[in-house]
């Protein structure tokens, strides 16, 4: 492997020779090509560039650079209970944290959450994550949010939310504006936003939260069509109101009609497409597949450790393989037969990066490689694994192909934070002890049997199957009962 190099602060870095995936209007290739970093911004791309005296160098032959990924939507306070809602409904999730555990979650268990989500985004290449920050039931938890964020050097943009209390009561309550004018400065590692839900119901309670967002200037991103929980209902009050704009996210957007699609559309708005979430859940079919027809910017997101994995690979591969099989089910129903894949694997890829930006209105800044641009990029190479050859598509490389071993380099805002699969600069093991604190914390308050039960939610002997592609009520002929084993 040679002699480590070196990362000083404000030393250009330039990556050689790698297959680059510019994000550009075409989504050109750009084979053998160098992308060179000089303080926070890319200089150039370009094969064989000149560079200045002393730039570290760092071998991209045989490896994909692109755009540094961007998560539009991650509750990233529940990391530290990874993997515990494997097996959940939504119901199920909104119960736990809801109703009967979120609560408990003290402001250092926030911090863990976030840290660990902090570090495996770097590590997975998401240089951007959007922290849906719902779990900030006071101030303090609110600073210990921003804490783990401060302490780990990527690129977030806090939502703030409190499922604990209505919208109008917590962006009323002065130790929320008191927060805002201590904590958010304008910083470029750390943008703002407002998260919370609309309802539907009629009086538009959520009205005066909207106003705080305006009076704020922050967008807001919203879980919208979300079934059983939020509806068309609550994107014609917005709409109503004046509140629907170029700048809100609309999360999920699953069981949304085409009213709202095209209400969603003519206001500029754009979608966070969470498809694990979406298809192990139920918030409804992964949107993409309609979204699409209706011209509808779409970003990804992966939603929540405690139930699916933390990276954009899945992300990617997942929103491909949901539209695809949802557009052969169309045509099957109709005896028709799909030729050619409407979604292709460079668009995914566009949604995970360039999307993101646009999403968080930057554009112009984030989501692609081009000089002038922040410098957040990532370097796909394994000279270890089988699958990093043969490199003939690598967009459809990115999409299928790729998992987070295989990220050998990352940076953020210029920094190398990740070189040769390590992170740099960061602190695992403390990671480790905070999270083992909030597991130990969160299983003695709950008792070891309420633990266990939560984590292994009961299966009804007879449940029915009902048509995953229609979400109503209709039960066909055959619809049948399936009886788990005695």
């Amino acid at each position: 492997m040679g002699e480590r190099v070196r990362f000083e602060a404000g030393r250009p870095v330039v990556l050689r020779g790698g297959t680059v995936l510019p994000m550009d209007d075409g989504r050109r290739v750009l084979p053998g090509t160098d992308v060179l970093v000089v303080d926070d911004r890319i200089a150039a791309v370009g094969p064989r560039l000149p560079v200045p005296d002393g730039t570290a160098e760092i071998d991209a032959t045989d490896g994909i650079v692109m755009p540094g990924m961007i998560d539009t939507h991650r509750h990233m306070w529940q990391t530290a209970m990874r993997g515990y809602g494997a097996d959940w409904t939504l119901t199920q999730y909104f119960i736990w944290y809801y109703l009967e555990h979120g609560r408990r979650f003290r402001p250092e268990d926030v911090h863990a959450g976030n840290l660990l989500a902090a570090i495996e985004a770097l590590d997975a290449g998401v240089t951007t994550v959007v922290d849906w920050s719902h779990g900030l039931q006071t101030a303090d938890h609110a600073d210990a949010a921003v804490d783990a964020l401060r302490s780990v050097p990527g690129r977030f943009v806090l939502a703030y939310g409190n499922i604990q209390q209505a919208p109008a009561d917590w962006t009323a309550a002065p130790e929320f504006r008191d927060f805002v004018r201590r904590r958010i400065t304008g910083d470029d590692m750390l943008g703002f936003q407002l998260a919370f839900d609309v309802t539907g119901d009629p009086s538009f309670p959520e009205r005066a939260a909207f106003e705080v967002a305006r009076d704020l200037g922050v967008a807001v991103t919203t879980h919208a069509g979300v079934w059983g929980a939020t509806s068309d209902d609550g994107i014609r009050l917005m709409y109503d109101h004046g509140f629907m704009n170029a700048g809100t996210v609309y999360v999920h957007a699953a069981s949304l009609s085409a009213d709202s699609y095209h209400r969603i559309a003519a206001t500029g708005g754009s979608i966070s497409v969470s498809t694990e979430s979406e298809q192990s859940a139920g918030q409804g079919y992964p949107p993409t597949w309609a979204v699409r027809a209706h011209g509808i910017p779409v970003s990804l997101s992966m939603d929540t450790s405690v139930w699916w994995s933390g990276d954009l690979f899945s992300a990617m591969r997942t929103t491909l393989g949901a539209d695809r099989s949802r557009e052969h089910m169309e045509a099957h129903a109709k005896d028709e037969t799909v030729t050619h894949c409407g979604l292709r694997a460079d668009q995914v890829v566009e949604w995970a990066t360039r999307g993101g930006a646009r999403a968080l209105g930057r554009d112009g800044e984030l989501g692609a490689l081009e000089a002038g641009r922040k410098a957040d990029i990532v370097l796909i190479k394994n000279e270890h694994s089988p699958v990093s050859f043969p490199l003939l598509n690598p967009y459809g490389h990115v999409a299928f192909q790729a998992q987070r071993g295989d990220v050998h380099t990352v940076l953020v805002d210029g920094r190398v934070v990740k070189h040769e699969h390590r992170l740099l600069g960061v602190d695992l093991a403390a990671a480790r002890r905070e999270v083992e604190r909030t597991v130990e914390h969160l299983r003695s308050t709950m008792g070891e049997e309420e633990w266990r039960k939560g984590m292994n939610p009961d299966v009804p002997g007879t449940t029915l199957l009902d048509n995953p592609y229609t979400y109503t009520d209709y039960h066909s002929a055959s619809t049948h009962t399936h009886r788990e084993p005695a």
